[in-house]
């Protein structure tokens, strides 16, 4: 790292650029906090409307099985910047618990640094990189007005920085909060203390139905609840609630969605009116999703698609294939670096494990793709104290058909979900042995990444 930090606080001080003009794209990379997949109109959802999204998603191609590498924020955002695995870096949980150095692996604003881009960065923080330690991260610059956050703040700000003429390449983040105000939703906080209020309730008949996959799966990993109730106090306030203030969540927590999507739709207004507008990439996605009252869960942190599956788009005036929907698999964490890399034309940082998604947009890939992603968590939000990973951890492998989950406590620790025929992931075929062959079949797969990632997770035996 002294070497990187080095090079880094040269190109600092000097302002210099390693290109002589602009002959590669300008990249903005756009984060919500707590979105679902499915939390747009794009998606299908009748439940909310998101014009800036879905008008997004026509100016490019959409990732329906993008999965974030940890359904929580700080371990999310780690491999997002890095291409790494959470646990890799030692951030098993909502800050630092394995390794007290800084961020052992370079970022992709590093990267990007060195190849002569303008590093900018705007909104929600929530890396365990000390903000003012640019050599560190690699931003040149860092605006996060207010403590907890104030979206239409950080539109305004994303709305002036692309107004002005940039000489260089630059490569923007902007981070929104959004729809994250639904834990202070969930716990009967008073929103107009952090980003504002919403409209008030409607009648209870107007309220939205349960979902479908409204009840605690057939065959659920024990633990997952024990987990629940452990923290209901703090964390999972579902775990008291009645039917119909599960309703009122859903209800609210798309109401947040929509709240954050008018502001999308400002910074996106802002993009193609700016005079870089033909020569950028526009990425969005989330860090992690939230269980909206589906499998009676609010929160992420689990391994249920609401929690772990993210929207992910690749669009802009330089991409070709316009309104694509794009069903393969894609990690929302890993990817995003060495697609990044790939173009603004550098290399990515050694050791990732992500791959480019530019061959999937541009439609030229050579071969197959991936056969599978991996998620993974750890329970222990509040073990600060704790310099060992001795707290219960599940892994969340997506294949093509089935997703697989292992956890390291409780009595069932399985969980195998046909996500062709049973997308709502309501029966646990772990348990059936005529599903034998694939539940093994998968463990493998996960022993194979297990391995290659160094990873203390044990299987169950």
């Amino acid at each position: 790292m002294k070497l990187y930090t080095g090079i880094f606080l040269f190109i600092i001080l000097c302002g210099c650029s390693l290109q002589e003009e602009q002959s590669v794209p300008n990249i903005i990379y756009i984060m919500t906090d707590q979105q679902a997949f499915d939390a747009m109109s794009c998606a299908g959802n009748p439940l909310v409307h998101t014009p800036a999204l879905d008008g997004l998603a026509e100016d490019g191609i959409r990732f329906e099985k993008a999965y974030c590498a940890y359904p929580l924020c700080v371990p999310s955002r780690a491999a997002m910047f890095t291409g790494r695995m959470p646990h890799e870096a030692g951030i098993y949980v909502n800050t630092r618990v394995i390794k007290d150095e800084n961020m052992p692996f370079e970022t992709v604003a590093q990267r990007l640094l060195l190849g002569g881009y303008k590093t900018h960065y705007i909104g929600k923080w929530h890396l365990t990189i000390p903000r003012s330690d640019t050599a560190a991260h690699g931003f040149q610059g860092i605006e996060i007005p207010g403590s907890h956050g104030y979206d239409s703040v950080y539109a305004r700000l994303a709305e002036e920085f692309l107004d002005q003429k940039h000489e260089k390449p630059f490569f923007l983040c902007v981070s929104f909060v959004n729809p994250h105000d639904c834990c202070q939703l969930a716990r009967g906080e008073d929103l107009s203390e952090f980003e504002g209020p919403i409209p008030g309730l409607p009648p209870q008949e107007e309220l939205p139905p349960l979902p479908d996959n409204f009840e605690v799966p057939e065959g659920e990993p024990d633990y997952i609840r024990v987990w629940q109730e452990e923290n209901s106090e703090r964390v999972y306030r579902s775990h008291f609630w009645n039917e119909d203030e599960f309703r009122a969540y859903q209800w609210g927590y798309y109401r947040l969605v929509e709240k954050v999507d008018s502001l999308l739709g400002r910074v996106f207004n802002a993009i193609y009116a700016s005079p870089a507008a033909d020569n950028t990439i526009i990425i969005f996605s989330s860090d992690h999703g939230d269980g909206i009252s589906r499998h009676r869960w609010n929160q992420k942190w689990s391994a249920y698609d609401e929690s772990a599956r993210v929207p992910f788009i690749i669009a802009g005036n330089p991409v070709d294939r316009k309104g694509v929907t794009d069903s393969r698999l894609v990690s929302a964490g890993l990817d995003l670096v060495p697609t990044i890399c790939d173009y603004a034309g550098v290399d990515p940082p050694g050791n990732i494990r992500g791959m480019s998604l530019r061959p999937l947009v541009e439609d030229n890939l050579a071969g197959d793709w991936r056969k599978y992603v991996v998620t993974e968590l750890s329970f222990g939000n509040w073990v600060d104290e704790y310099h060992v990973d001795t707290f219960p951890k599940a892994r969340m492998l997506r294949s093509d058909d089935y997703k697989y989950v292992a956890l390291d406590k409780g009595t069932q620790r399985e969980q195998l979900t046909d996500m062709k025929n049973d997308p709502g992931e309501m029966k646990n075929l772990a348990l059936d042995p005529a599903y034998s062959d694939v539940l093994v079949e998968h463990r493998k797969y996960l022993d194979e990444w297990i391995k290659l990632t160094e990873d203390s997770f044990r299987l169950p035996e």
